[in-house]
């Protein structure tokens, strides 16, 4: 019985010793200087029309991008590839092509080694007819 109770102690000590000497958990955090773009009224003739969301690794590891999804086919997303230094800004660009005449609200969602871990940044607007050139 005593060997038993011998054992067991010394296999919750090398349990304790294991998690207490477990690596910390690296410091990556991402943060936009804006999360909603507002294109205001743009014409339909205008073309694709670009936003460029900067944003800043506040943590102490290098910070990478790993996707970028538009919430549609009329949206293109671009972001900074190679990782984002502690304390170095990157870019996620949004273009978007105005087709109808309506108003949108587009999201692009960015996925990252940081946290949080998902970041959603909004583009938004209304496409007016072009106005006729007299």
């Amino acid at each position: 019985m005593k060997k038993i109770i011998l054992l067991a102690a010394v296999c919750l000590g090398f349990g304790f010793s294991a998690t207490a000497q477990a690596p910390a958990q690296s410091d990556t955090t991402i943060v936009f200087t804006q999360l909603v773009h507002d294109f205001g009224n743009i014409e339909q003739t205008a073309g694709p029309q670009t936003h460029v969301f900067e944003f800043t690794n506040t943590g102490t590891e290098p910070l990478i991008i790993q996707n970028v999804q538009a919430s549609c086919g009329c949206t293109s997303p671009g972001w900074t590839r190679e990782p984002v230094a502690p304390g170095q800004k990157g870019e996620v660009r949004a273009t978007y092509n105005p087709g109808g005449v309506m108003p949108f609200d587009k999201t692009l969602s960015v996925t990252s080694n940081g946290t949080p871990g998902l970041i959603v940044l909004h583009i938004k607007g209304n496409v007016v007819a072009a106005q006729s050139q007299q």
